[in-house]
């Protein structure tokens, strides 16, 4: 069903009469369709649930576009990022003509349904600037970052689990549930691979996150378990091209603080959460999602 999706975005894409965007559309890097994925298995594979699908893995793309100017990342998914080859101008009008093609064909459903979508791409939004804001210094602030990520990952992840739901009937708080939690278990699992993987199991530069200013949660779990001194070089080494052996200290340090393991297990707290929620609703492919997303590598 993901190939429906697929063709039915690039025929929104050449419904706008333009080659060079549909080339553009066509180059850029797919990712694991999650959001898509959820539509499908939630809603079933209905035209309803297929157009839904491929309007918010629009809305995601459209995303990505501009965080990867934001971060100034010239990778995604392993491959040249479309501001890297034609320009953050280019990556940012991009990413507007899919946010707005997507918003347009947002417009077709229901108003419980487009609602739940709109609000969650203002909420991500506001996530992306706060993302900018509390990359300015080093920051220990956990509320802050869990916030943060909820607004910039997990509200749009959030709105389309309860979409997907009203659209089948279900209920959608449940399922709602079920995607926070999915979203920001999923966001910090990304934050631990980023320290704990090399960059070719990435694809992208190791520790990236933290060369540009992020100060995620192991970060946050490291520096509270540190003594001033090692503070004081953690602090020093934000924000800055890391060194191979500086890279080293900081993994070091987070195993031996257990930093790493403790955001992993509240990741997996999380997930747990929403597993135990899709199986009390006999949705075992939603739970079999969780779990591998805990439990991936890359």
């Amino acid at each position: 069903m993901l190939e429906r999706v697929e063709s039915l975005m690039r025929q929104f894409i050449d419904d706008l009469s333009n080659e060079y965007v549909s080339e553009l559309f066509v180059n850029l890097p797919h990712g694991k369709r999650l959001r898509a994925k959820l539509v499908l298995k939630i809603a079933g594979t209905g035209d309803d649930a297929v157009r839904l699908a491929a309007i918010i893995e629009m809305i995601h793309a459209a995303s990505l576009l501009h965080d990867d100017v934001i971060d100034d990342a010239m990778v995604r998914r392993g491959v040249a990022s479309l501001n890297a080859t034609e320009g953050s101008k280019q990556a940012v009008m991009m990413g507007d003509i899919l946010y707005s093609k997507g918003f347009e064909e947002l417009t077709g459903f229901e108003r419980s349904v487009a609602s739940k979508i709109a609000s969650a791409v203002t909420q991500l939004s506001i996530g992306e600037i706060m993302d900018v804001r509390l990359s300015k210094s080093f920051h220990a602030d956990e509320q802050a970052y869990m916030q943060m990520i909820y607004q910039k990952t997990a509200a749009l992840i959030e709105a389309t689990a309860a979409s997907a739901a009203i659209l089948a009937g279900k209920d959608a708080h449940i399922y709602g549930v079920y995607g926070r939690n999915l979203g920001i278990a999923f966001q910090i699992v990304d934050d631990i691979l980023d320290i704990s993987q090399s960059s070719e199991q990435l694809g992208k530069p190791a520790m990236h996150d933290f060369e540009e200013g992020k100060s995620t949660l192991p970060y946050i779990y490291l520096f509270e378990s540190l003594n001033e001194s090692d503070r004081k070089r953690l602090k020093s080494l934000h924000a800055k091209k890391l060194s191979e052996e500086e890279k080293e200290w900081i993994r070091a340090m987070m195993d031996e603080t257990g930093a790493l393991k403790k955001a992993y297990l509240y990741a997996k707290e999380l997930g747990d959460e929403a597993v135990s929620l899709m199986e009390g609703a006999g949705e075992t492919s939603l739970a079999d999602i969780v779990t591998a997303m805990i439990e991936r590598d890359f």
